[in-house]
């Protein structure tokens, strides 16, 4: 047991490296997925509420939800509404800083300094993800009724959107 203790704490520039991979390709897959309508669309509540994006916006929040967008269907007035939000072309440029900063968190496999950066900048995106926590109001379960005995809404129960959120305190650390 000891040996193996030992060959896992001689290997952890490998699970750096390991680390390194898993955010590019999460980078990657999610920054790439910013060019489609669906994902775009789906980042609307995020970007309007915050503080510090929602000026990409040309629309305020909440009249977002008047336009939404199920997934894998096309709402020709909806889509209007979020061409003229300037919503597709802020998360197509988003969607290329993602991108970009999984390349340089990659490249530091073999160049230390540009994974620094990289490094530097994934721990920004994840902190301004996480601050949607605080902004944006989807990513609570909302008050729908019901009969349970205590209210199961509102914080601490993370809706789908905010277990999405709430995963990028995985990135901050790594």
């Amino acid at each position: 047991m000891e040996k193996l203790i030992k060959i896992f704490a001689s290997s952890q520039k490998q699970f750096i490296n390991l680390t390194r991979i898993a955010i590019f390709i999460v980078m990657a897959w999610i920054g790439g997925l910013k060019a489609f309508q669906y994902e775009a669309d789906g980042i609307v509540p995020f970007v309007a509420n915050s503080p510090v994006m929602s000026f990409f916006y040309d629309k305020e929040a909440p009249e977002y939800n008047e336009y939404k967008n199920p997934e894998s269907k096309t709402v020709q007035k909806n889509i209007d509404w979020h061409k003229e939000n300037n919503t597709y072309i802020f998360s197509y440029g988003l969607g290329t800083v993602i991108v970009m900063i999984g390349i340089l968190t990659l490249l530091g496999i073999w160049y230390a300094k540009i994974g620094f950066i990289g490094g530097v900048l994934t721990f920004g995106m994840s902190l301004v993800t996480l601050s949607f926590l605080l902004t944006t109001p989807e990513v609570y379960v909302p008050n729908l009724g019901g009969d349970f005995p205590t209210p199961q809404f509102g914080f601490p129960y993370l809706s789908g959107a905010g277990r999405l959120v709430i995963k990028d305190i995985i990135m901050l650390g790594a």
